[in-house]
Order: C-alpha cells, then sequence, then structure tokens
C-alpha cells in the first residue's frame, strides 16, 4: 500500500495549493490513500466547517488536527459528524470528534491515530501521549493492518522519542505542527517509517505560511499580531510512504511539489474556477 500524507495546510494559500496540486500528487504518486494535517487551515489556526468538507471534496480522506481543533465555533457541533475528521486521541473522553478512525482503501483497510504533544501547548493539558499511543495501537491491531499515527507535537525530541516508542506497532509515525519540512524520513528497525516533521502545504516564503513582515516586526517589538497568510512561493510539502502487506513500512520519502499558479489574495484563487464542482470558502 501505498500512503500521501499532505503537509499541514495553513490558510487559503495551503488550501488553493492544495485545490491545484493534490490530483496531480495522487497522480504521480500512485497513492492507495491520502491523508493530511488541516489544523491551521481557516486563518492559520483551527479548521471552519466549510473548509473541513472542502478539502474532502478536494481529495483528503482523512484529516487530522492539532491543539487549534476546537479553535472554530462552527467545526465543535460538526468534529463527530463529519466521519473523515480526526482530532487528538488523548483530549478528555467524551469531547466532540473522535482521535482515530478506520477508512477502507483498494489495498485494505488503513487506521489513523492523532495525538497531540505534551510540550509548547499551555492551553490544553491532555492525557500522556505515549500511554495512550500504546494503548490504541494495540488495539487497533485487531481491525486493521496498516496503522499511521500522526503526532502533533512541538519539539523534535518528543517525536523523535515518539517514533521510537511506537517502532514496531505502527506502520508510520509523521510528526506535524512545526511547518518545517525534516531531512530524516527514514525506516526503523521494527518496521515503522518516521519523520520528524511532515512540512506544510502553502507559502514557503513565509513564516509558518504566515506573512513574513508581520511575523517579523512581532519579534522585532515584543507585541502581538495577528498576521494574515503568506502568499509567494507556493508549494505542497508531505511525505510518501510504502507499506507491505504485515503492516511494515518499506520505504518513506519526503514530498515537494511547487505550484506554479499565483494566487489571488482579493478571490482566494488564480482564475476564479473553484475547481471539482465546489465553491472554495473564502
Amino acid at each position: 500500500m501505498r500512503i500521501l500524507y499532505v503537509g499541514e495546510i495553513v490558510g487559503k494559500a495551503g488550501v488553493f495549493t492544495l485545490k491545484k496540486l493534490l490530483k496531480k500528487a495522487k497522480a504521480e504518486t500512485g497513492a492507495d490513500f491520502v491523508f493530511g494535517n488541516a489544523d491551521s487551515a481557516t486563518g492559520g489556526a483551527g479548521i471552519g466547517r466549510q473548509h473541513a468538507v472542502y478539502l474532502h471534496k478536494l481529495g483528503l480522506e482523512a484529516i487530522t488536527l492539532g491543539e487549534c481543533c476546537y479553535y472554530k465555533r462552527d467545526i465543535v457541533e460538526h468534529m463527530g459528524k463529519l466521519p473523515y475528521l480526526i482530532r487528538p486521541a488523548n483530549y478528555p473522553y467524551g469531547n466532540p470528534g473522535r482521535g482515530y478512525r478506520i477508512f477502507p482503501s483498494p489495498k485494505g483497510k488503513v487506521a489513523v491515530v492523532e495525538l497531540l504533544g505534551q510540550a509548547g501547548f499551555p492551553r490544553v493539558h491532555l492525557a500522556n501521549p505515549f500511554q495512550s499511543a500504546t494503548d490504541l495501537l494495540r488495539k487497533l491491531r485487531e481491525e486493521a493492518t496498516v496503522l499511521i499515527l500522526d503526532f502533533h507535537a512541538a519539539t523534535t525530541a518528543e517525536k523523535e522519542a515518539m517514533a521510537l516508542h511506537v517502532d514496531g506497532l505502527a506502520s508510520a509515525m509523521i510528526g506535524s505542527h512545526g511547518k518545517t519540512l525534516t531531512a530524516d524520513a527514514r525506516v526503523l528497525s521494527g518496521g515503522t517509517a518516521a519523520i520528524t516533521d511532515a512540512g506544510r502545504t502553502g507559502s514557503l516564503l513565509s513564516v509558518g505560511g504566515l506573512d513574513a513582515s508581520t511575523r517579523i516586526g512581532e519579534f522585532l517589538s515584543g507585541i502581538p499580531a495577528w498576521s494574515k497568510d503568506g502568499t509567494a512561493g507556493l508549494e505542497l510539502q508531505g511525505c510518501v510512504i510504502e507499506i507491505a502487506e504485515d503492516g511494515r513500512a518499506t520505504s518513506i520519502r519526503a514530498l515537494r511539489m511547487p505550484c506554479e499558479e499565483v494566487l489571488d489574495d482579493r478571490t482566494g484563487d488564480s482564475d476564479g474556477d473553484p475547481g471539482q464542482g465546489v465553491d472554495c470558502p473564502a
């Protein structure tokens, strides 16, 4: 089985880039299952219901989230109603939504698990992700052979530790949240593919997908500023993973695909064409 993972989609530039390149990326990689992280899709923090539906219609079979999963009020009531949304599993029991889901593919079932790290998220205090990973992956092994963990964590150390912790339990451990594609894609000794961070989809000439000048000004002054999306140097980033019939990974490679079209910041598109029969939310 071949898995295509799309790095964190940031703002309207990320949505635009996905719209323009996902079909091509799927065809060129020959992916059997496609999913990605969209924790920053709407305004650079969180995801709204319209964007969630739109990204699914564009071709994301599963959409993982992170610490911003409940930031947009309209998504909270729909978190459990949209069967492709996955918020961190270590949120309290009874919270809206689910932390893992099992999806069909031409090559068999795929279980996708989302967990949030412990460091760097002062607004949330969740259950230990390492214990949660062990419990969930062992449970899901009874239902699916291919198990993918998206670990949304702030530090490389915690993501590296998680990769080694789930080696032999998960088919792959994909790090997200850093929004910077790392050069450490590898298959561990137990058969788990791992990458510390699968990067971002959106503006590469930006600070984490957001307008560089605004963020630089924030660092210079110390005064918080809400930045608009970056729009220059658009690129789809992520990774491609090959998994054998026994659920062990055989390869993983990083993916970078530049977008040649230019985003019109006024319309959210280059040509006014919403694409694939659905309107692109602003």
